[in-house]
Formats: structure tokens, C-alpha cells, sequence
């Protein structure tokens, strides 16, 4: 893992640019618009995928494989944080006495001059950054933006607008989101997570509030997480702190922007007060929390200064983004989806929203476990909503990541806490797992993966498996 020093001064001019894992979806979106800034800009990844080929299409050369000869002749190197320090590509930069920034002190660069709208939080700062630029773009706005997730509806996770707003998905992992000269701060909630970087949930409590104070024009924070409130209730209490404007969001009675109703049967349709008048939407995507990330992005909208009727219809025209329950196909009746749910709230969430899909069929979890250290913390949680929310789960390895292994820690330690053991299946083998998911899949059910890792690569797996299945038997 690579922590950005916050206290580096980043160069005026990068002069040639080497992004190390250029094929993340922040780090793509950031080595795009690079280009585009006329940024000469080379990279290099562990294996090809959509991000890639993408990059290449625009003129950008990305090797397959690190290698120290990839660095080339690069004046600064990008790292993305979850690179291991022996990669040698870092190492041949670090030789040579090269600038290397964080991927988030690239975005920072980027943002230089503009009046920055940053969103953080611990679950849908990827969706509600995608409906704050979504909204934008159909008020007449030309954002700049960069997000952690392809939009659907735009094809990419970044952009470079022409007005003076700038739109980012702020990653508070690392405290990285302390980087950014914030005018419009937008809090989805406060869960404490990354412990193993904070220490202690104080720290990570107390990173928020430094973000919230940081933000020079309005805070824009949910009423009804209780970690925000902890937040909400710290920058109230501060007299010397800046007088950014604070504007609270939620269903709760004293929220700002007010959410009146919600109807998540299907795609979500909610009624919200603002300033005394209520409007009316239905939007493209599922899930009661989406209504919520939905009046974030509105509060954010009408913080701005744009009306609200207007500011909420163009709000409803958002299509989601990739790996945020994403279909991709459907085969014998079984529909199968993909998420990036990787928290206990994140996974309860994504399985209430599903259940609108499911009709009368059974929910099926592909649990991947994501990190060791996140295993070994929220373990019996994975397992209690898994269990609450799925109808059947099958638990795969751990994806470690950027960490070494624990071997004490597996996807076992989420299977056993299981109270009813007929529910859930621990199965280490992808093949294994995507022939055991067959074997148990009925007509009607929808099966979704889960993860923040690399779980979505076992959807051909499990797709052959289904076509061997229900195509080759007919049953």
C-alpha cells in the first residue's frame, strides 16, 4: 500500500507522465484527462481490460505487465495506493529520483483553479458523484469530473468541461481527500472504516471533520447517518471554524432536503421538500438508498444556486455506473448481476434494492471477501445481512489485494458464522463455485456478485456454467 504524503509539493509541470495500474477507474479517468490537457501520458497494468483497451483507442500506449523498462523515459510517475512497494516500476522511479505522486495529488493537479465540488463517504459517493455530474450536464453545465466508476450513460468516469466546476469522488481511505482545495463538500454518510490506516475510529472521525472544515463555500451533509451527525454536530460547535453554509439532507423531519416518500418497488420513486415546495421523481436506477444519494445530489444541486425542479429532473435521468448492480446476462431464467458492495452497509443496501428485481424468484450472493483485515473486523456482520438479505450466498476466497495474506483469515470465517448452514456455501475454487451455482440455480432467480475485488471476472465462469446447465440439459 502507498499512502500519499500530503505534505508534498506537486510540480507545476509534469512534464512526461507513467501511471503504474492505469487501468483503474480512477486512475483511467485521471490518465484521460491528462491527455486530453495535452499531458504526454504512458502506463502500464497488471492485465488488460475495459479501461485499457480504452486508452490505447484514444493514442495512449499501455504495457500489460510491470516492468522497470515501462517507466521508460518519464519525467513523474502516478502510482495508484493499493501498489506494493517492491513493484518495479516504483522502485526504478524512486532510483531515479522521480517526482511519484498519489493518483489523488494527479487529480489535485487537475483541479488547480477550479471551483472543486469534492464527495466523500463511506457508501455512494461513486453514485451520487455520477448524478451530481449527470445533473449538471442537463441543467447546461460543462463539468470537469472525475469518478470512481464509468457512468453508463456517458461511457466514461471522467471528463474535462469548460466552465469553472469540477466534480471528484473524493477517496477518504487514506485521508487523500484532504488534498483537494474543496469549495462544495458533499458527506453521504460516516461509517468508520479503514481502520487499519486510522487506527481508531476518533481518527477516522476526526479526518471528516477536517474535510468538512476544509470546504470553503458549503457543506452539504446527510441528515440521518449517525456518523455524520457526529460530524454535523463537531462543525457546529467550532465557532472558529470558516462559515461555509451547511445544508443537511435525508428523511429526517429537520433535514434541509427533505425526503416526504419513497416507493421502492421498483425503480425508485421518492417526494422531496425543498424550501417549502415538494417535487416528484422516479428515477432509472433501484433501491431506497438511491433516493438518498439522489437528494444529496440535489441539496448539492440547489447549494449551487440551480433551481430545484429543474436540478431533480435532470437527477432522474442518471443510468447508474459500472459494477454498481450492473446486469450482464440472463441465461435459463437466471438473471446475473454485478456489484461493487463491499461493506456490510454497502451489502445490505444492494440486497434490499435487489429484492424489486427478484420478483418470485431467490436472491443468490457471490460473496467475495475483500481484504484480510476488513474480513477478520466485519466478519459476523458479512454474514448477518448475507444471511438476513440473500436467499442463498456462496462465500469465495478472500481477495487480499494490496495486503499480505493472514492465513488464519478465509472466506470460511463468513460462512461459519452462518446460523443456518443449508444457506451458505464456502467454495475457495472459482470453477467449483461457478459449477456449484448451476447446480443450485432455479428459473426465476437473480444471482449478483459482490465485491470490490476482482469478483467480477468469475461472470463467464458462471454464465458457461448456467448455458451447460439449462441450455445443454433444457432443465
Amino acid at each position: 500500500m502507498i499512502y500519499p504524503d500530503l505534505e508534498l509539493e506537486i510540480p507545476a509541470d509534469l512534464g512526461r507522465v507513467h501511471f503504474v495500474g492505469i487501468g483503474g477507474s480512477g486512475m483511467s479517468g485521471i490518465a484521460r484527462m491528462m491527455h486530453q490537457a495535452g499531458v504526454p501520458v504512458t502506463g502500464s497494468d497488471r492485465s488488460a481490460n475495459y479501461s485499457t483497451v480504452a486508452l490505447e483507442e484514444l493514442g495512449i500506449p499501455v504495457a500489460i505487465g510491470h516492468d522497470a523498462a515501462n517507466v521508460g523515459d518519464a519525467d513523474t510517475l502516478v502510482v495508484t495506493g493499493a501498489l506494493w512497494q517492491d513493484n518495479p516500476e516504483y522502485q526504478r522511479a524512486l532510483a531515479a529520483g522521480l517526482p511519484v505522486l498519489h493518483r489523488s495529488q494527479a487529480l489535485a493537479w487537475l483541479a488547480r483553479g477550479k471551483r472543486v465540488v469534492s464527495v466523500a463517504g463511506a457508501h455512494g459517493k461513486t453514485t451520487s458523484t455520477g448524478m451530481i455530474v449527470t445533473g449538471l450536464l442537463g441543467l447546461g453545465a460543462d463539468p470537469s469530473f472525475v469518478n470512481g466508476g464509468i457512468i453508463e450513460s456517458l461511457g466514461v468516469s471522467s471528463g474535462a468541461g469548460s466552465d469553472e466546476l469540477f466534480v471528484i469522488e473524493a477517496d477518504e481511505s487514506d485521508k487523500s481527500f484532504l488534498l483537494y482545495d474543496t469549495a462544495v463538500a458533499l458527506i453521504t454518510n460516516v461509517d468508520p472504516e479503514h481502520l487499519d490506516f486510522y487506527g481508531s475510529r476518533e481518527a477516522f472521525m476526526q479526518a471528516f471533520v477536517d474535510f468538512a472544515r476544509g470546504a470553503r463555500e458549503l457543506v452539504v451533509i446527510s441528515a440521518d447517518d449517525p456518523g455524520a451527525l457526529e460530524v454535523l454536530s463537531a462543525l457546529r460547535a467550532d465557532t472558529d471554524a470558516a462559515a461555509a453554509a451547511i445544508r443537511t439532507f435525508g428523511e429526517a423531519a429537520d433535514a434541509d432536503v427533505r425526503i416526504v416518500s419513497i416507493d421502492d418497488s421498483g425503480p425508485v420513486r421518492f417526494t422531496v421538500e425543498v424550501d417549502g415546495e415538494q417535487h416528484t421523481a422516479q428515477l432509472r436506477v433501484f433501491g431506497r438508498h438511491n433516493a438518498v444519494n439522489a437528494v444529496g445530489a440535489l441539496a448539492s444541486l440547489t447549494g449551487l444556486g440551480f433551481p430545484a425542479g429543474p436540478a431533480l429532473a435532470a437527477i432522474a435521468e442518471f443510468g447508474g455506473t459500472k459494477r454498481r448492480f450492473e446486469f450482464h446476462a440472463e441465461v435459463g431464467g437466471v438473471r446475473v448481476y454485478d456489484d461493487y458492495a463491499h461493506h456490510p452497509t454497502e451489502v445490505a443496501a444492494l440486497l434490499d434494492s435487489a429484492r424489486a428485481v427478484v420478483g418470485e424468484g431467490r436472491l443468490v450472493a457471490i460473496h467475495q471477501p475483500h481484504l484480510y483485515s476488513r474480513t477478520s473486523m466485519f466478519h459476523r456482520e458479512f454474514a448477518e445481512v448475507l444471511e438476513q438479505g440473500a436467499d442463498y450466498t456462496v462465500v469465495l476466497a478472500v481477495d487480499g489485494a494490496r495486503e499480505d495474506p493472514v492465513p488464519e483469515v478465509t472466506g470460511a470465517l463468513v460462512s461459519n458464522d452462518f446460523t443456518d448452514q443449508d444457506r451458505v456455501a464456502y467454495v475457495d475454487d472459482w470453477q467449483r463455485a461457478a459449477e456449484h451455482l448451476a447446480e443450485i440455480a432455479r428459473p426465476g432467480d437473480v444471482m449478483v456478485t459482490m465485491s470490490c475485488g476482482t469478483v467480477y471476472r468469475i461472470i463467464p465462469q458462471v454464465v458457461d456454467a448456467l448455458r451447460d446447465r439449462f441450455e445443454a440439459t433444457g432443465k
